[in-house]
């Protein structure tokens, strides 16, 4: 199996059990102190029932008229500075929810909006958090060269602490200011600035909801708008480093793929063009009729050492490899004496004679080499006997 679906299936596993394990603490963290709640509320409703003997349909529309007039209390939200802020929700995919569109064309716009401005604003921050990487490993390389470092070039882990640093000190100041202007505790605008920074957006605590601060407040809307778009760039450039990175690995591992199947591929075809080399050298390794060895020589008939032509014939055989290999070493076997080179009896058997119809050589004979001449000059063959046979075996001898 490829790494690159091990890892997806790993993934895989790995996000479900993290979503069983958080919610098993969200339940044992969330679950005592909601039905605590729940039981107080039912308790004061009860109360202002019996105080004020109203009915239960009377405490419902009371229960809704407070909860929609609650975006109210901040002042108009569609009013250009309000409508800018819910935009800028929209485009940064905050969605806060504290005011929505109600009329049907304020709807169907906000779906097209949202259509082209969540890719185009994904792109600005990406390209923000970009130039941010590449600032920060500009500043870490200046600053190492003027300590005189040996390595100056920023690395991964450089950026990351960087970005993280700069993440953190924009949340902690931004935590220090809506502190200050919401009268929330440090601990509460913290959370705020988490939520709204990983554009996680719950809408449970708004900035900009209070006093109407959306129209007597200038300043603090800029600094808030100012502090949503910056923050969103600083975590881009964190997660550009941190999700990224886990994201090309699978890139990597495709690539590590191609290149060792191009591998593969590449000795393959050395092989075989190794192969096909080695058999276009035997093609011209020929065997001629008395068991010589030739190379270069394809289909052609040459003169043999006795005066004749011998057939040549190409050998494309690989076993005919080792014969030329056996050839070539000949040097190195024991060689063998030559029947003829072996100077056995050939005095005496001139002086014996020619042999005669009964294996005798007579008189009148001249034995040559190994064959007998008579008189009229014909050759006859020579037939030793079985003593002449076994010395000539016992003559046979190696010399190393």
């Amino acid at each position: 199996m490829k790494k690159q679906n091990v890892r997806t299936i790993s993934l895989i596993v790995c996000t479900f059990t993290y979503l069983l394990v958080g919610a098993a603490v969200f339940d044992a963290l969330e679950s005592e102190t909601e039905k605590r709640r729940w039981e107080a509320l039912q308790a004061v409703e009860d109360r202002i029932i019996r105080k004020y003997n109203i009915s239960q349909e009377d405490f419902k529309v009371m229960e809704t008229v407070v909860l929609k007039s609650e975006p109210h209390k901040a002042g108009q939200q569609w009013k250009f500075t309000g409508a800018f802020y819910y935009a800028t929700t929209v485009l940064t995919t905050i969605g806060y929810g504290h005011s929505t569109p109600t009329t049907r064309g304020g709807k169907l716009f906000t779906m097209c909006y949202a259509i082209v401005g969540i890719p185009l604003g994904l792109v600005m921050f990406q390209s923000i958090g970009e130039r941010v990487n590449r600032l920060s490993s500009y500043v870490i390389k200046a600053v190492r060269s003027s300590i005189r470092c040996k390595r100056t070039v920023a690395s991964e882990v450089d950026l990351i602490c960087v970005v993280t640093t700069l993440s953190s000190l924009t949340i902690a100041g931004g935590a220090a200011a809506f502190s200050r202007f919401e009268g929330w505790s440090y601990f509460d605008s913290v959370y705020y600035c988490f939520i709204t920074l990983t554009t996680i957006g719950f809408g449970d605590m708004v900035a900009l909801q209070k006093d109407n601060a959306l129209n007597r407040k200038p300043e603090y809307v800029m600094f808030a708008l100012i502090f949503i778009l910056f923050g969103l760039a600083i975590v881009a450039a964190s997660l550009n480093l941190l999700v990224l990175r886990f994201v090309t690995m699978n890139t990597e591992d495709e690539k590590r793929d191609e290149a060792q199947a191009a591998q593969f591929m590449t000795k393959s075809s050395l092989w075989t063009n190794e192969a096909l080399q080695g058999a276009v050298k035997l093609e011209g390794d020929v065997i001629t009729s008395n068991g010589s060895v030739l190379s270069g020589y394809v289909g052609q008939d040459l003169p043999s050492p006795n005066g004749s032509t011998s057939t040549i014939f190409s050998c494309r055989c690989i076993c005919l490899k080792r014969k030329k290999q056996e050839s070539q070493n000949k040097h190195l076997l024991p060689e063998v004496v030559p029947m003829q080179d072996l100077n056995y009896e050939s005095q005496s058997m001139h002086n014996m004679g020619a042999v005669n119809g009964t294996g005798h050589i007579s008189g009148s004979h001249m034995a040559i080499g190994p064959d007998v001449v008579d008189q009229l000059g014909n050759r006859l063959p020579l037939r030793p006997s079985n003593q002449l046979l076994k010395r000539n075996v016992s003559l046979l001898s190696f010399r190393i």
